[in-house]
């Protein structure tokens, strides 16, 4: 089969690289305390200003994902442990960078019974601990459906839940290994029955052969099960022997594409070409949360 040609990366994805103190700090951190981030792990292009300035997404649960999705450059096989000491550890870490909104996110573990969910428990109650004014934001695997795991991920009260459904549903099963949209769907709307305060989270990545429509009808049927915020942003290939990138969105298309959700009531939707799911995180959570009081108060004076 002939290789499809690679597209050109457009100017407006330029990335400026930033590699001062608080980069080598983190770096040399994140080794000394043998943690991982997805920063790293999955080749985020945002890391030289994230790390510059001082935040970062913690990667839980080790650096091997059971799955192996088209689109992530995570190593992929079988873990061979399960490190009880890693929730402190990330605590310890996310004090001593005096963070304000902590992300931590994980690779899939299928090889566990509860997918891991104890340990992303564990992990917010070790940052509140530490840091008890400190925003705890996870970003969970669908758990394959293990709705007792997740209840222990909701118990725990996190401030912001996050699961991806990454792409629209036509191009679910080939962007994603195991992991099914409508299964996506169905975690968002369980997280939001077990607490319905606690806000929800989604992103989808554009780029990989997606349609205008299906994007609406995604964002659509996230509105359906109540998610409070939506990152857009571009997928860029990580190798050769991942997903090729089948278009570069331009910027104004995602800010209209902002447009379209916000008219669909999320209370904020981070849209452009280098969003990711934790890029900003802290300034997405701010803005929904005002979004929110303001709605508040705009029924309450009605």
């Amino acid at each position: 089969m002939k290789q499809q040609e690679k597209l050109p990366k457009p100017d407006w994805l330029r990335i400026k690289l930033t590699t001062g103190g608080n980069y080598a700090e983190i770096k040399d951190m994140m080794r000394s305390k043998t943690l991982h981030s997805v920063c790293e792990e999955a080749r985020c292009p945002n890391i030289y200003e994230c790390w510059a300035n001082r935040t970062a997404t913690f990667m839980i649960l080790g650096d091997i994902c059971t799955r192996a999705c088209r689109f992530c450059a995570v190593k992929t096989g079988l873990p061979t442990e399960l490190d009880l000491q890693e929730p402190e550890r990330v605590a310890e870490a996310a004090e001593q960078m005096g963070l304000q909104h902590c992300v931590v996110t994980s690779v899939a573990r299928d090889d566990l019974k509860d997918g891991g969910a104890l340990i992303f428990a564990e992990t917010i109650k070790a940052i509140r601990r530490r840091m008890p004014f400190c925003r705890v934001e996870v970003l969970i695997p669908d758990f394959m459906a293990n709705w007792d795991a997740l209840q222990v991920v909701m118990d725990a009260k996190p401030d912001i839940l996050n699961h991806n459904i990454e792409t629209v549903e036509r191009m679910s099963d080939r962007v994603r290994a195991k992991a099914k949209y409508r299964r996506s769907l169905e975690l968002l709307a369980q997280a939001k029955q077990m607490n319905p305060k606690i806000p929800t989270k989604s992103s989808i990545m554009l780029g990989v052969g997606e349609e205008w429509d299906e994007i609406l009808q995604a964002m659509d049927d996230l509105r359906a099960v109540d998610v409070n915020i939506l990152t857009l942003g571009q997928y860029l290939q990580p190798s050769s022997k991942h997903l090729s990138v089948k278009r570069y969105v331009h910027p104004d298309e995602f800010a209209l594409l902002k447009e379209e959700g916000m008219k669909r009531g999320f209370r904020h939707v981070e849209s452009g070409p280098l969003v990711r799911s934790s890029y900003h995180a802290h300034e997405q959570t701010d803005a929904a949360l005002a979004a929110e009081e303001r709605s508040e108060t705009t029924n309450h004076a009605q």
